[in-house]
């Protein structure tokens, strides 16, 4: 039993060396400045990591274009390195720094260390340390690119307001805002159960009859949910359109209030998806065919005109920035200063 047991062990062993070596082996070498390999292991965590975030098997030659993707990073970060370009790690912490000022904006407080971990894990499928080396390898890369190519970047032309103008033509058609309300509202939470729920409409109830008549006593009670024990919330819905996906959000109930509630004026007591909600509508908008001066997004100060040339612009920069990176690597690759494995890239 112990002779059994001694060599099943020993194969075991072997089977995980052999993984171990296998997973240490050059899936390709980069050596612009010098030789660089990327092994097995790190292809296949990011191949695994791309699977995890698009719930798909990659192919083989899907690895190979991941494996391209790699080595073009590193023969720029090689080249990036020869001509002394470089990012410091104060630029570094001022990009996290903005990504958790917009993660900060969504909760309305800042995220904790944990929580911001949270969300790097959840969108890139990475630990924050992992997030922070490919976000300064990133940046390496994008000032590398403007540095090399920065007489391409520089000649984006601005739409002009002939070109505006003719590509509103083509779209005018999709144009169409929706019919749209705007509300406050009064939100009193259901609760876990029956009791609960019958508690919540009670207090509803009560809330709508110290409105009675008058909008104004609406905007007290908004005033004062904020109390420690109010029972209830309050603040701004935002804009709603009259279509599915608002519904899906709100509900029919809520939908139908806002919508037959005219500006100004306070619903009845109506049944929301989380809680009994009493409404105040504040803007009431008609569905309109949207003209170039039009406001695109309600709430904002852009025009058709703002978007339409911003998203011509967007275009033109992407075109550009595909363009200039095509040619980086073309430049970089000349002479092919790299060596692929191809009978490493076959695992199962």
């Amino acid at each position: 039993m112990k002779k059994i047991l001694l060599i099943t062990l020993f194969i075991t062993l072997t089977s995980v060396s052999a993984f171990s070596q296998a997973d240490l082996q050059p899936a390709a070498i980069v050596n612009l400045t010098r030789s660089e390999p990327i092994t097995v292991r790190q292809l296949r965590t990011e191949v695994d990591r791309l699977q995890a975030a698009s719930g798909q098997t990659l192919t083989v030659d899907q690895r190979k274009e991941v494996l391209d993707a790699m080595i073009n990073e590193r023969l720029v970060l090689q080249a990036a390195a020869r001509d002394r370009v470089m990012v410091t790690e104060n630029e570094v912490n001022q990009q996290i720094q903005q990504l958790r000022a917009g993660l900060a904006q969504q909760l309305g407080r800042q995220p904790t260390d944990a929580e911001f971990a949270q969300v790097v894990r959840t969108q890139y499928n990475m630990d924050v340390q992992t997030f922070r080396e490919q976000l300064q390898r990133q940046l390496i890369v994008q000032r590398y690119l403007m540095t090399k190519k920065e007489t391409l970047i520089n000649s984006i032309r601005t739409p002009t307001e002939a070109e505006i103008g003719e590509q509103y033509n083509l779209v005018r058609a999709q144009l169409v805002r929706p019919e749209t309300v705007r509300f406050t509202m009064i939100m009193v939470p259901y609760g876990a159960d029956a009791a609960a729920r019958t508690a919540a409409r009670q207090t509803a109830d009560k809330l709508h009859r110290e409105i009675g008549s008058n909008p104004s006593r609406f905007d007290e009670l908004v005033a004062r949910s904020v109390a420690p024990n109010s029972g209830y919330q309050a603040g701004d819905a935002g804009y709603i359109p009259r279509n599915q996906e608002a519904r899906n959000v709100v509900g029919q109930p809520l939908l139908d209030a806002a919508f037959s509630t005219r500006q100004g004026q306070v619903s009845n007591v109506v049944e929301g998806l989380q809680g009994f909600c009493i409404i105040k509508v504040t803007e009431n908008h008609a569905q309109k065919n949207l003209e170039l001066d039009d406001i695109f997004q309600l709430g904002t100060r852009i025009t058709v005109r703002d978007y339409i040339g911003q998203a011509m612009l967007s275009e033109r920069q992407q075109e550009i920035l595909v363009q200039a990176s095509e040619e980086l690597v073309a430049e970089l690759r000349a002479g092919r200063p790299f060596q692929i494995f191809e009978n490493n890239l076959n695992w199962q």
